[in-house]
């Protein structure tokens, strides 16, 4: 059982922590717009584990009415993500640019309230299961377009061959905390992928840490750096090795 789709992304964290479904499927990373920033404070909200990932192209469509041309266009639907990810094509056009929860949702939509001044930005699959026209496909900036997803569930299930650790900390508001913690990686010889940081709510200035890896929880040399890791941090949770 997989959630998704016109559920939020809440709305998936929550069911598959209820046992409603046994995974979960996030976008967390983009090539062009870089993190989904939302769904990395969710991974720390949820005690979900990552039990793997896939990196997928991504081609955008702007779908409307089946009466509708692309001169009838003023407002189009989508996630903020996508959004981004078309930003030359909407500006160069002057279309008005409307956030929803996600691209099935802007598809849905402009089904539900029959305007044919409004379109979605959205898959061609998409549009082809709400009965919506291909407008104008592979609108996105960059014909390249990837975007990371991770799959989860909630139980702490982890492959004996994994190779890729995500890790979620947070440091003591101290000068030089973020420099002694690296070198945990650093010493310890292990690769480190990614790090990204988020602002920690109601905490001015304060952050956790994202980082991915590479490697085992049975590595002795990753063992090292989690043992200085959690020593350091405030606090540490490992979000899967996959």
């Amino acid at each position: 059982r997989l959630v998704g789709s016109e559920m939020c992304i809440r709305d998936s964290m929550e069911a598959i922590k209820e046992g409603m479904a046994d995974y979960a499927v996030l976008p967390i990373e983009n090539s062009s717009a870089g993190i989904v920033s939302e769904n990395y404070d969710l991974m720390v909200e949820y005690d979900n584990c990552i039990v793997g990932e896939q990196i997928i192209q991504i081609n955008h469509a702007l779908l409307g009415l089946p009466d509708a041309e692309l001169s009838d266009i003023t407002d189009v639907y989508s996630h903020p993500q996508a959004l981004m990810q078309c930003s030359t094509f909407l500006n160069d056009n002057g279309l008005k640019q409307i956030s929803v929860e996600n691209t099935a949702v802007a598809a849905k939509r402009v089904v539900e309230e029959g305007d044919k001044s409004q379109a979605a930005i959205a898959s061609e699959i998409a549009g082809k299961l709400y009965g919506l026209e291909l407008l104008k496909p592979f609108i996105q900036n960059n014909q390249g377009n990837t975007t990371r997803f991770v799959i989860l569930a909630n139980r702490k299930v982890y492959q004996k061959d994994a190779g890729k650790i995500s890790l979620c900390f947070e440091l003591p508001h101290t000068s030089g905390s973020l420099y002694n913690m690296l070198g945990n990686f650093i010493f310890n010889h292990v690769n480190m992928m990614m790090i990204e940081s988020r602002p920690i709510p109601e905490r001015n200035w304060e952050y956790h840490f994202f980082v991915d890896f590479e490697g085992n929880l049975n590595d002795s040399a990753v063992k090292n750096a989690l043992r200085g890791i959690r020593e350091e941090a405030l606090n540490m949770k490992i979000l899967g090795n996959y």
